[in-house]
């Protein structure tokens, strides 16, 4: 492969793109197709649902011709996960032996898929920077070949510190709920209700908030990676005056519960910390 290696092992510099990384592999880049996985409800939501039959059932279920999936896609299929911003991080490659007929039907395709062993070395340790215009997906191998080999090393994971020691800015909460070096976090932040506060360090305003049902912490926080407001009324409000006012919001947990927990329970804890904490009068809660 061209390309030199920088002072920083597994980081490259120069102009080592995914094309050069097929080529070598002796790939045809019109048998490729490339396709960029990003964590959402409706499909993957999170790191810790990329299993092998997660990604597969995922990956085989497709739109029906006439959208932005090929009609006709080729052979090899390069599944990447988004690990912040644009980087995409290899996942793994799947030989397409075509669609499914008998499970066909009016919105999908089910193709025939099988893993492979293509690129296997690279298995979660290449990271291409996929195009700006990242809403396309599903991108063919001569588009593809031109993506920036940015990394081809092992993510580090950052160890989850306890419910107890989270603070994140809104950078940071980004990063935490998009980066799968962040596995761990939200691993922990799925499997539990809670409740949160959010602080304005602007102005010393707080808000209290929940998280329950099977929407969780993780759910309800990437709500606000998303958005910076969450939907919340006075907080978009604010964020309405002064765009810039996210850079100031810090999140952290008051009160973690187990899935197990009424949501009669969860509604007395947040309306205990509302009280206590006077966000009502004071702050950004207006119930």
């Amino acid at each position: 492969m061209t390309g030199a290696r920088g002072g920083e092992s597994g980081r490259w510099q120069g102009n080592l793109t995914l094309g050069d990384v097929l080529i070598s592999a002796g790939v045809q880049l019109s048998d490729v197709l490339a396709i960029r996985h990003t964590f959402k409800e409706e499909g993957l939501a999170s790191p810790s649902d990329a299993t092998a039959e997660g990604v597969m059932t995922y990956t085989r279920r497709q739109g029906a011709p006439g959208g932005k999936f090929p009609k006709q896609p080729p052979r090899w299929w390069l599944v990447f996960l988004a690990d912040g911003g644009r980087r995409s991080r290899l996942y793994g490659a799947y030989e397409n032996f075509g669609d499914v007929e008998e499970e066909r039907d009016d919105v999908h395709r089910f193709y025939d898929l099988v893993e492979s062993d293509l690129l296997h070395s690279l298995d979660g340790r290449l990271v291409a920077e996929w195009s700006s215009d990242s809403i396309n997906w599903a991108k063919r191998g001569a588009v593809a070949a031109s993506f920036p080999v940015v990394e081809t090393s092992d993510p580090d994971a950052v160890p989850f510190p306890g419910f107890d020691r989270i603070a994140l800015s809104y950078a940071q909460l980004q990063e935490v709920m998009s980066d799968s070096r962040y596995a761990s976090w939200q691993t922990a932040l799925g499997a539990v209700q809670g409740i949160y506060l959010i602080v304005d360090r602007s102005t010393g305003k707080l808000y209290v908030g929940k998280a329950d049902g099977a929407q969780r912490i993780l759910g309800r926080w990437k709500q606000y990676a998303e958005t910076a407001h969450g939907g919340n009324v006075a907080l978009r409000e604010a964020l309405g005056i002064d765009p810039e006012r996210a850079q100031h919001f810090t999140w952290s947990l008051l009160r973690v519960f187990g899935s197990n927990t009424t949501p009669d329970e969860v509604d007395r804890a947040e309306s205990h910390f509302k009280e206590t904490l006077q966000t009502r009068k004071f702050g950004y809660n207006l119930n």
